[in-house]
């Protein structure tokens, strides 16, 4: 998350300024020359618990260091809804198709200034994985361990309607794994 420095509309320097009109003690980066405003309103992402061939499919993107396994998520494009961008997330991220999706909720994810919008999703087809991701495994289950943050509340939150506890993983501090990882282990 990148932190704006200059007004794209005047390249003035921003500034932290409050203003009346926010509701409260609110400070936000404003141009003092022409006004405009940096909201910085969390962005919605998308994330699929993808039900293959009775397992869940995890996977690891090619840009982490840690081994962790995660859902396939994902970031809507406009003019599209919810369960039209994760279905073509899980798309092109796997290859397979989503034949039923169904909302398993709605996630804060401040560290990120992300808003998780998660689904469980059947999918099938023959699996083949984008660039972005490096690895699958399918998982029963029994065996999933979720990461206590992003995502891995959904999937705990899905567990529990399969009348499964879901298992978290407790990691040493201090270490900065995926944001949005469940564990394999």
């Amino acid at each position: 998350m990148s932190e704006h420095r200059f007004c794209p509309a005047c390249a003035t320097p921003l500034a932290h300024i409050e203003l009346p009109e926010d509701g409260g003690p609110k400070s936000r980066l404003r141009c003092p020359a022409c006004g405009w405003t940096h909201w910085n309103n969390p962005t919605p992402v998308l994330a699929a618990i993808i039900e293959y061939r009775g397992q869940v499919l995890l996977a690891r993107n090619a840009a982490w260091q840690h081994k962790m396994y995660a859902l396939i998520t994902g970031f809507m494009e406009a003019g599209e809804t919810p369960e039209e961008g994760i279905a073509r997330e899980i798309k092109e991220e796997t290859n397979l198709d989503a034949s039923a999706l169904g909302l398993v909720g709605v996630y804060d994810f401040q560290r990120m200034n992300q808003v998780i919008i998660a689904y469980h999703a059947v999918a099938d087809g023959e699996v083949r994985l984008s660039p972005e991701l490096v690895d699958y495994k399918l998982y029963d289950l029994e065996a999933l361990k979720c990461w206590p943050a992003g995502t891995g509340y959904a999937l705990a939150d899905w567990l529990r309607t399969r009348g499964h506890e879901p298992q978290f993983v407790e990691w040493p501090r201090p270490v900065n794994p995926p944001s949005d990882a469940v564990s394999t282990t």
